[in-house]
């Protein structure tokens, strides 16, 4: 009988913008200061491009350092995979954008996914089915995000919490024990007004009046973020223990999305789980968005904290409100 086909991380890779922004700086924007920020988020920098620079660039700059430490090249892939939310533009998809930069042949399928925050897991999710029926053998999943040019830098409670960056893993097909084990995703479309951008869709088109009310900008209800955001990433890791049939002592690492260290400090203990064994970078880079979690991912790795036959949870929540969880053998 055939060995089943697994789909395993082959390489990591990140980029991150080079303009810093630091709650000294903002606190010359906006009503807040430093105290007050790391308090409630532990964010105390976020990086910040540049005009010039657009979400395809910063995937493609990710997406080239994964590759080469996947050891292949652009023409070995056969989907690319971008969740992000701060696409370059309505049409066509960042995702073909990505595959014209990094040079890859036109029999990679290329697309986009929007389920923010979370956007990094469908990813993961998505590709783990091509490659185990045997549809795709190497796929690129990336996580973007320029949040800086959706923010409203005179509301306090959000332009605080974000920053650009992208992250890109590589999925390969494998034999072998290591590789994805599972994936659970969820939504609660009850939830879509309490982190969204109004205006700029179908819905309400851009307008003057959309512009002069500010429209095109995140907004959010932080404190019922926060209560959903706690309670669905521990309700997702429970979930991929269960299905796993793991243990949260077992766990070598946990990759949450990098929200606010408050979310995750109470979620660490939910699942039983110290928060030594997340990999934390929110306070140099921010959230993220769809970038935070493989941005974090390839963090630990390059910085040593995987090893083969670690297993590895990852967790995430996003606008949707939409969640999920992934359960990694490394």
């Amino acid at each position: 009988m055939p060995t089943e086909l697994r789909s395993r991380i082959t390489g990591t890779g990140s980029y991150v913008a080079d303009g810093v922004l630091t709650n000294q700086d903002l606190e010359r924007i906006v009503d807040t200061n430093d105290d007050w920020i790391t308090e409630r988020t532990g964010i105390k920098e976020r990086r910040i491009a540049s005009r010039e620079v657009a979400s395809s660039d910063m995937a493609a700059a990710a997406t080239r350092n994964a590759l080469e430490m996947a050891g292949l090249g652009p023409n070995d892939l056969d989907m690319i995979i971008c969740a992000t939310v701060t696409p370059d533009r309505q049409l066509p998809a960042t995702a073909a954008y990505v595959q014209r930069k990094i040079g890859a042949t036109s029999n990679c399928a290329s697309f986009d996914i929007a389920a923010a925050c979370a956007g990094s897991l469908y990813g993961i999710s998505i590709a783990d089915s091509f490659i185990r029926t045997g549809r795709a053998k190497h796929v690129a999943v990336i996580g973007v995000e320029l949040l800086s040019r959706v923010l409203d830098y005179k509301d306090r409670n959000t332009c605080v919490l974000f920053g650009d960056g992208a992250g890109a893993m590589i999925l390969s097909a494998d034999q072998g024990e290591s590789g994805v084990l599972s994936t659970h995703l969820f939504t609660d479309g009850s939830l879509t007004d309490i982190l969204h951008i109004p205006a700029g869709g179908s819905a309400l088109p851009t307008s003057a009046e959309t512009v002069e009310r500010r429209m095109h900008y995140v907004r959010m209800e932080g404190r019922d973020v926060f209560k959903y955001a706690v309670k669905y990433l521990a309700d997702a890791a429970k979930v991929a223990l269960d299905a796993n049939a793991i243990g949260a002592d077992d766990l070598s690492l946990v990759v949450a999305h990098q929200a606010n260290i408050r979310i995750l400090d109470a979620v660490s203990k939910r699942l039983g789980i110290s928060l030594d064994r997340f990999i934390l970078n929110l306070e140099r880079f921010g959230n993220t968005s769809s970038a935070s979690v493989p941005l974090a991912l390839d963090e630990a790795v390059r910085g040593g904290r995987v090893h083969s036959g670690d297993t590895i949870l990852m967790i995430a929540l996003g606008g949707g409100i939409s969640w999920g969880s992934a359960m990694v053998r490394w």
